[in-house]
């Protein structure tokens, strides 16, 4: 999340609302600089998943949340590996692989 956060940052994105929560959505509730709000989804995955992937019936219901509250809809997908070996754990405060593309707006239509 920090990544994430950090990117968000450095967009100009204030934020509202901060949930580091497992299984909490949305982990960012931002607003730019239009005070146009935006609930940002965090998914964090071990590599070699692909971090880009979400549970597509998930993401409308979730969606439909947004559209409720007058929000965008922002995906920050991140992978995380251990640099020795995939079947490897990573530790906290040690080396680590990061797969992170950015920022994603999810439209918020439905599909």
């Amino acid at each position: 999340m920090n990544h994430v956060g950090k990117d968000l940052e450095s967009r100009g994105f204030e934020f509202v609302a901060i949930n580091s929560k497992l299984r909490k959505h949305p982990q960012f509730v931002c607003i730019d600089k239009n005070n146009q709000y935006f609930f940002v989804i965090v998914r964090v995955v071990k590599l070699p998943e692909n971090p880009n992937n979400y549970d597509l019936v998930w993401m409308e219901n979730f969606k439909k949340h947004a559209m409720e509250k007058d929000a965008k809809v922002l995906y920050a997908g991140v992978g995380i590996g251990n640099p020795d070996g995939d079947e490897l754990p990573i530790y906290l405060n040690e080396e680590y692989l990061i797969e992170y593309n950015g920022i994603q707006l999810i439209e918020t239509n439905y599909n």
